[in-house]
């Protein structure tokens, strides 16, 4: 495959946060904010959390002041500071205007190769050339001009556009499925909420409400959360446990959305599990959810992620009660009133989190056993559906991933190839 070396800044327009302005001017001018406002200012832990987290926003004044860093969809993301610098993103659709947030460097080509720039940047080979522009031990980090210097080999743009349509197919698939996860979630909730924050669930004008510490509801359906809910927090491991391979345990990192990211656990000899941590290891349908950190992350087990163990910083829930149902309990952490519970017991500012003696201290809305049992009949079809677009995902992901670096090395030769192009998502 015919490549010719060019440079980022012949390709693309690039800005940081900083090129609006002095860091005394910007204080003076940007003013961030938790609610709502005119624009979002992207920062890494949006993109890190799929854009799926709570976004800081800006005034029209401040969005303008930073106009030449605004963003618009599809434009490419690089971290330049710390731990994350050279992980390359790519901004979506927030339905309000956005701008660039600091410890970021926007890339925006110049041609109609968004996506190929990205991918490249993305592959193990563009990683490389990203590499050799970071500096610095204690905090790497690299700034616009290194990579306005930066050198990256080009085919010429039709196949350029046919690697891009390749790989955009297998995204476009995955976006479709994960609209779909979402829309099931969004199901489940709605239902969760008529059934036990509405109390609008079957037979429900036969029952006798009164009052409690969450209002009205029905009778006998405030429970302790320990009585109905068996929870354990894993055990707190140390470096010079870990091995190569061996029993993978968990870790705050491979807790995201809906799912376990197993490319991102440690390991364990198996005899010292069996020996010390039998009690740790998790089953099918368990729940967990992070309690340091960014709170209230929740993963539900699947078959094919075992075995596997707790670890600190998690913590596993199952029903111990008949009138507690597996998808009754997950739905009742992902509820505002058991996320604004754990919120509301987390102690430490820089690293908030709460244990096992806060959960003790919680209540839960456990209905009648029958009352439940309709409950898991009317919602596991979702969430079976769920659990098997996830698993479309993951094939998704790794085929990609495995096609990427081919497609850029030219192992994979497409320029003679007849691709439709049309489906690029710049």
């Amino acid at each position: 495959m015919d490549t010719t070396l060019k440079k980022i800044d012949d390709i693309s327009y690039t800005t940081d946060y900083v090129a609006n302005g002095s860091f005394a001017s910007l204080k003076e001018n940007v003013e961030y904010k938790n609610k709502p406002d005119y624009a979002v200012l992207v920062r890494l832990k949006d993109y890190k959390s799929g854009w799926d987290g709570d976004f800081v926003y800006v005034s029209e004044h401040s969005y303008n002041f930073l106009k030449k860093s605004s963003l618009v969809p599809g434009d490419i993301i690089i971290s330049n500071v710390g731990a994350y610098a050279g992980t390359v993103f790519k901004t979506v659709d927030l339905g309000r205007p956005m701008t660039l947030g600091p410890n970021s460097v926007l890339l925006r080509p110049k041609e109609d190769n968004n996506s190929y720039i990205y991918y490249f940047l993305s592959s193990k080979i563009g990683k490389s050339y990203l590499k050799s522009i970071i500096g610095g031990s204690a905090q790497p980090k690299f700034n616009k001009t290194d990579l306005r210097n930066l050198s990256i080999p080009l085919p010429p743009l039709p196949t350029q556009q046919k690697i891009a349509s390749i790989l955009s197919s297998y995204d476009n698939l995955i976006e479709n499925n994960t609209r779909r996860i979402q829309i099931l979630e969004e199901m489940a909730q709605r239902i969760y909420k008529e059934w036990f924050v509405d109390f609008k669930y079957p037979g429900h004008e036969n029952d006798q409400m009164v009052d409690s510490e969450l209002g009205m509801i029905p009778e006998g359906w405030l429970c302790n959360f320990y009585d109905v809910v068996d929870f354990k927090e894993g055990p707190g491991l140390r470096n010079w446990q870990y091995r190569d391979e061996g029993i993978p345990f968990l870790n705050i990192r491979t807790l995201i959305k809906n799912d376990i990211d197993l490319t991102k656990v440690q390991y364990l000899d198996p005899q010292e599990v069996e020996k010390k941590y039998q009690h740790f290891l998790l089953e099918e349908n368990d729940h967990v959810v992070s309690s340091s950190g960014t709170l209230g992350r929740i993963a539900t087990i699947r078959k094919d992620h075992l075995p596997l163990m707790l670890n600190t910083s998690i913590i596993r829930m199952r029903p111990k009660a008949n009138n507690m149902g597996i998808w009754q309990l997950k739905h009742f952490m992902m509820s505002k009133y058991f996320q604004h519970q754990i919120n509301a017991f987390a102690i430490g500012s820089a690293q908030p989190n709460y244990g096992p003696s806060h959960l003790k201290q919680m209540s839960i809305i456990a209905p009648t056993k029958e009352i439940s049992d309709k409950y898991e009949n009317k919602v596991s079809s979702f969430e079976k559906l769920i659990n098997l677009l996830v698993k479309k995902n993951n094939i998704f992901t790794k085929t990609r991933d495995y096609l990427l670096p081919k497609l850029i090395s030219g192992k994979i030769d497409v320029s003679d190839l007849d691709i439709d192009t049309s489906i690029i998502n710049d």
